[in-house]
């Protein structure tokens, strides 16, 4: 009995011992391939030379390019037909800032680009312009000056001169702002654990420790420490870690407004959405959608009210951005008619659902373990798989097949299928799904 009682002794003892080793080896392995994959990735990623681009004038407009744009009648506030048509616009820029419901909108701006046959200028080898550093020519794929261009909508750093050169004259700019407390719990969690100034901070609850005392943890010139404070301001390419009272944060303010026609809120998406459609003479059904990358609630902190000022008080500039554009959104609805826009958005809610009930299995968002089909997995942020997708119905009908199929289709897998090549993207995915197992 000793001797038996001895030798199971000792089979446990290096059953732990090896299951130790094989979880030392796993790390090591796990950590050699990381670092090398980021170093890669680092030099992949490195903005590239600025390129002196001969100055070719673009078109005013490329509009007359797609063939089948047919003018609508036009309605006034009241929903009575003015008499007067509008055609379709279809030069647009659309400034995708980060966190604010934008692959959402990115997805309604692939299928009406499909419709009219528009051109994007898309990135070539990843899914944005070698963002952070600021927006050129040169990063668009198969650039040649004076090629005429109807969209850019990826990820990018605005740079007014170099996107103005890309673009016909007639372009309408657009873009879309978040309430900055939400916009700052978002980012912390999906860009956290790619900045590095977040790992020194301790407890579970980073988040919270953060907001204690944020100047003790936040380096201005830490790597991706952008993506923490201020983050819509600099998206706009502009300094994010001025003072609130900075006359440079007014400048601008008012160097986005100059620019922008529209800017959208993710709070008032639909009415946005029905500017939008106002704005640039679309139809209705151009507007349908399902919420993309959706995070699962369980991952969602909730602030509250005193974190919320803190978060507000921590991206001051970002607050008084939104505070400015909350006043012209509303201005707009005003201008549009308050009953109007609710009819408006009662409309589109209502094909939305509709559309949800004919595409979509179970009629809404799953984890991503119960998606079935591999080519409807969202990206997901490292560490850890929050971000919700979709089941396409089994028994959709022919009819609306192709169109359910897009309207679920996640950002990466749509770029892929409209001829976007995301070598980089796709083994920075690779890399993530390692540290993800």
């Amino acid at each position: 009995m000793l001797c038996v009682f001895k030798v199971r002794l000792y089979w446990i003892m290096a059953g732990k011992q090896g299951r130790q080793w094989r979880s030392m080896c796993k790390g090591l392995v796990l950590g050699t391939l990381l670092t090398s994959c980021m170093i890669l990735l680092y030099c992949l990623s490195t903005p590239q030379m600025h390129i002196s681009l001969p100055e070719v004038p673009v078109p005013y407009s490329c509009a007359h390019r797609p063939s089948h744009l047919h003018p609508k009648p036009t309605t006034n506030s009241s929903q009575q037909t003015t008499g007067q048509t509008c055609t379709p616009k279809v030069d647009i820029m659309f400034m995708k800032t980060h966190k604010t419901a934008s692959s959402t909108f990115l997805n309604i701006l692939f299928r009406f680009g499909e419709k009219y046959r528009l051109k994007f200028a898309f990135p070539d080898s990843r899914n944005d312009f070698f963002y952070p550093s600021f927006f050129q020519r040169s990063q668009v794929k198969d650039y040649r000056p004076g090629m005429c261009f109807n969209v850019i909508c990826n990820h990018l750093r605005f740079n007014a001169p170099e996107v103005a050169k890309l673009l016909p004259m007639d372009t309408s700019y657009i873009t879309i702002l978040r309430d900055p407390a939400e916009l700052f719990e978002s980012s912390f969690h999906y860009f956290g654990r790619l900045v590095p100034l977040t790992w020194k901070i301790p407890g579970d609850d980073k988040l919270t420790e953060f907001l204690r005392d944020p100047h003790s943890y936040f380096d201005p010139e830490g790597f991706n420490s952008f993506y923490l404070k201020n983050l819509l301001f600099f998206d706009f390419g502009q300094d994010n870690t001025l003072e609130l009272d900075d006359p440079r944060v007014e400048e601008g303010i008012k160097f986005i407004t100059d620019h922008f026609q529209l800017v959208m809120l993710v709070e008032y998406f639909e009415e946005s959405l029905i500017l939008l459609k106002d704005a640039l003479c679309w139809e209705m059904d151009d507007l349908l959608f399902f919420k993309l990358n959706a995070r699962k609630g369980s991952t969602v902190s909730k602030l509250t009210p005193e974190l919320r000022a803190r978060a507000l008080e921590w991206n001051a500039i970002d607050w008084k951005l939104y505070q400015h554009f909350n006043q012209t959104f509303w201005r707009k609805v005003n201008a549009y008619g308050r009953q109007r826009m609710a009819e408006d958005v009662a409309e589109l809610r209502r094909r939305n659902a509709e559309m949800a009930s004919i595409c979509i299995e179970g009629g809404r968002a799953v984890e991503a373990g119960s998606i079935q089909e591999t080519a409807m997995q969202p990206w997901q942020p490292i560490g850890e798989k929050s971000i919700m997708g979709y089941n396409l119905n089994k028994n959709v009908d022919k009819a609306h097949r192709k169109l359910c199929r897009k309207m679920l289709m996640p950002e990466l897998q749509y770029l892929t299928e409209l001829g976007v090549n995301l070598w980089i993207t796709k083994l920075w995915g690779h890399v993530r799904d390692i540290i993800n197992w």
